[in-house]
C-alpha cells in the first residue's frame, strides 16, 4: 500500500498489475537515461520545509551525514536524475517491469521517499534529505498504484527485501503495506539476521475507517513502525494507531522531488509513507556515525532518544517524534539503553551563565582571602618598619 499521493491515491493500498518478477539488472550495472516518469511537479516553496525545521538534521551533520550508508527504497522506483538525487541513486532492480534499474517512477511516490531520506542539501533552500551523503538503492515493486487482487504481491515484496539484504544495504525503507505471510516473515527475519534495520510506515486509515488493527510489515517486532505528526506535533488523524507503533515523524503537508524534471511534488495531506522516510534518514545518520552498532542497538537508541509524549509512550506516536541529533549525541549509562541520569547529551544546550557564575564565585573568594591577609598583616608590617626589620626584643 502506498500511503500518499495525490488525493485520489490516498485511499489506495498496494500496486496494481504486479506480475512475476524477472531478474533484469546486475547490481551496480550502469543505467541508461530514464525515458519514463510521472508529473513534473511545481517550483519549490520560498520557505524551508517545516519538517526540516522540526527535525533539524543539520545539527547532526557535523557528526554524520550518512556517508557510506546505502538505503534500499522498495517502492515505485526513483527518478535518479533529479538534482537532489543525481549521482546518489545506484543501479537497482525492477521486479516485473521493463529494465530501468529501478529508476523509472510513474506515480512519483518512491522519488519523494528517496529525496526525504537522502536528498542533497544546497540545491534548493527549502529542501534537503535527512542523510544527504547516503546512497539509495531503488527496488521497483509498484507501478500504477491501485488495489490489487494479486495474491502473489506480498511474495514479490518479500523477494525485494531479500534482494536488498543480499546487496549489503544498511537500511530498508518500506513505505507500503502488504499481507502477513510466511514469505514476508521469512524476509524480515533474514534482514534481522543480516543486521539490516527495516523501517516501515504504520499505515493510513482509509475513508470511513476508525481502526485498521495491525499493519504489516510495520507490525513485525523487529521493524521500526512509524506514525505521522503534523506541524503542531499532533498525531495525524489518518495515521494508524496501535501498540505496534514505535516512533513518529512529520507526516503532513510535505513535499519532495518530482519523478520527472527538477521540480517538486506537494502532498498537503501527507502520510506515514513520508514519515517512514524521515526515520530511515535518521537511521542512516546513526549507522554512519556508529558503524559497529548492531541493528537491535540502533533501534533501541532511536526509540530512547525521541521527543517523548508528555504521558509517556502511547499508541499514536509510540516512543515519540524521532530526534536525529539526540539519537547520535545522547550519552548512555553503561548498563542502560536510556540516556544516563544527570548527564547532558554531548552538545546539548547548557546555561550560558553557568561558567560566569562559577568564575565570579571563585574571584570573590580569592579577593576575600587576600583582603583578610592584608588586614591581618598590616600591623606586622608597621612594626617591622619601626624596628628597621630587626627583632622586637620587647615582645620576644
Amino acid at each position: 500500500m502506498s500511503f500518499t499521493f495525490p488525493r485520489r491515491l490516498a485511499r489506495l493500498t498496494l500496486a496494481a498489475l504486479l506480475v512475476a518478477p524477472v531478474p533484469l539488472v546486475l547490481p551496480g550495472a550502469a543505467h541508461a537515461a530514464v525515458p519514463c516518469g510521472g508529473g513534473e511537479g511545481s517550483d519549490p516553496p520560498a520557505q524551508r520545509s517545516w519538517a526540516l525545521n522540526r527535525l533539524a538534521p543539520e545539527a547532526a551533520w557535523p557528526l554524520s551525514r550518512g556517508a557510506g550508508i546505502t538505503v534500499a527504497v522498495i517502492d515505485s522506483g526513483v527518478h535518479g536524475d533529479h538534482p537532489v538525487l543525481a549521482g546518489k541513486v545506484v543501479a537497482g532492480r525492477d521486479f516485473g517491469f521493463p529494465d530501468f534499474d529501478g529508476q523509472c517512477d510513474i506515480p512519483g511516490h518512491g522519488t519523494v521517499v528517496a529525496g526525504i531520506i537522502a536528498g542533497r542539501d544546497g540545491v534548493d533552500a527549502s529542501f534537503a534529505g535527512i542523510a544527504p551523503d547516503a546512497t539509495v538503492l531503488p527496488l521497483r515493486v509498484l507501478d500504477e498504484l491501485g488495489i490489487t487482487q494479486d495474491e502473489s504481491a506480498p511474495g514479490r515484496i518479500a523477494q525485494a527485501i531479500e534482494f536488498a539484504v543480499d546487496q549489503d544495504v544498511d537500511v530498508i525503507n518500506l513505505s507500503l503495506q502488504t499481507e502477513d505471510t510466511a514469505a514476508m516473515r521469512a524476509a524480515i527475519a533474514y534482514a534481522e539476521q543480516r543486521d539490516v534495520v527495516v523501517v516501515a510506515a504504520a499505515g493510513n486509515l482509509q475513508e470511513g475507517q476508525n481502526d485498521s488493527g495491525a499493519v504489516f510489515p510495520a507490525a513485525y517486532e523487529t521493524v521500526v513502525a512509524v506514525a505521522g505528526v503534523d506541524e503542531a506535533g499532533k498525531h495525524v488523524g489518518s495515521s494508524v494507531r496501535g501498540p505496534f507503533v514505535d516512533v513518529a515523524a512529520p507526516g503532513y503537508n510535505l513535499f519532495g522531488p518530482a519523478p520527472t524534471g527538477d521540480k517538486y511534488f506537494f502532498q498537503n495531506e501527507g502520510g506515514t509513507s513520508f514519515a517512514a522516510a524521515y526515520v530511515s534518514g535518521a537511521v542512516a545518520l546513526l549507522r554512519s556515525y556508529y558503524p559497529d552498532m548492531r541493528a537491535t542497538e540502533v533501534r533501541e537508541r532511536l526509540l530512547a532518544t525521541t521527543d517523548a509524549p508528555p504521558l509517556g509512550r502511547d499508541e499514536e506516536v509510540g516512543a515519540g517524534v524521532v530526534n536525529p541529533y539526540r539519537a547520535i549525541t545522547a550519552v548512555f549509562s553503561e548498563r542502560s539503553a536510556r540516556p544516563a541520569a544527570g548527564v547532558t547529551p554531548a552538545g546539548d544546550p547548557v546555561d550560558p551563565a553557568a561558567t560566569a557564575r562559577v568564575v565570579a564565585l571563585w574571584t570573590i573568594a580569592v579577593v576575600l582571602v587576600l583582603a583578610i591577609a592584608l588586614l591581618a598583616g598590616a600591623p606586622l608590617v608597621r612594626r617591622g618598619r619601626r624596628n628597621g626589620w630587626r627583632p622586637d626584643h620587647n615582645n620576644a
